[in-house]
């Protein structure tokens, strides 16, 4: 971690941040107001929740990262960008999922390149399995997006598999979806694109 990051867990994280507990967020007196709520699962450096956040300050986004530095520079954007409609979680995304958030309580859910564990050996680890996809499901409201986003072709297949044979959802495209202008460009994935690598989002619409 970097001196401002630690600064920023250590200042911000009683300001922004929400301890993890078994016990249902309600977030209209999270936020003191009543909008739709979007939650994002592992958020990296927040650079791209930060974004999006100012450029739709019309919703709530909750985001959850494991990883101190990752947490910090989100806490410190958040504060930097005066952006009221961001809290932030650090803990264990599908206990946060399970214990914390009610069922039908989302208007979306953004996974943007999760750790695609690319080895055979370690597939199981990967975070989008069907039994955490149904668990996702259920906790958007009627008409709620599911979407990831991930720059390996094996795991874009995989995930479009498990989304495609979960009963509560519907794919929004043929197969895989355009990219959302609310989803910006990182920097990292501009690279890779220079590079020739792919790109794949797929994007889920609860029924």
């Amino acid at each position: 971690m970097s001196r401002a990051q630690r600064l920023a867990c250590d200042e911000l994280l009683p300001v922004y941040g929400i301890d993890f507990a078994k016990c249902l967020l309600d977030f209209e007196h999270l936020f003191n107001r009543d909008a739709p709520t979007v939650l994002e699962i592992g958020f990296g450096m927040g650079e791209t929740t930060a974004r999006i956040a100012a450029q739709h300050p019309e919703n709530n986004f909750v985001g959850i990262e494991v990883h101190s530095p990752g947490v910090g520079s989100l806490l410190k954007l958040t504060s930097e960008q005066g952006l009221t409609n961001v809290r932030v979680i650090q803990h264990d995304a599908v206990e946060v999922v399970r214990g914390m958030i009610a069922p039908e309580s989302l208007h979306r859910i953004h996974v943007f390149f999760p750790d695609p564990w690319p080895k055979k050996r370690h597939h199981k680890r990967r975070l989008l399995q069907p039994e955490f996809v149904s668990a996702l499901s259920q906790r958007l409201e009627h008409g709620g997006y599911l979407h990831v986003a991930t720059d390996w072709q094996d795991y874009a297949e995989h995930i479009l598999e498990v989304l495609s044979a979960e009963a509560l959802l519907e794919n929004s495209a043929p197969h895989f979806a355009p990219r959302p202008a609310y989803r910006p460009q990182t920097k990292f994935e501009t690279r890779g694109l220079k590079l020739g690598h792919g790109v794949w989002d797929i994007i889920f619409r609860r029924r």
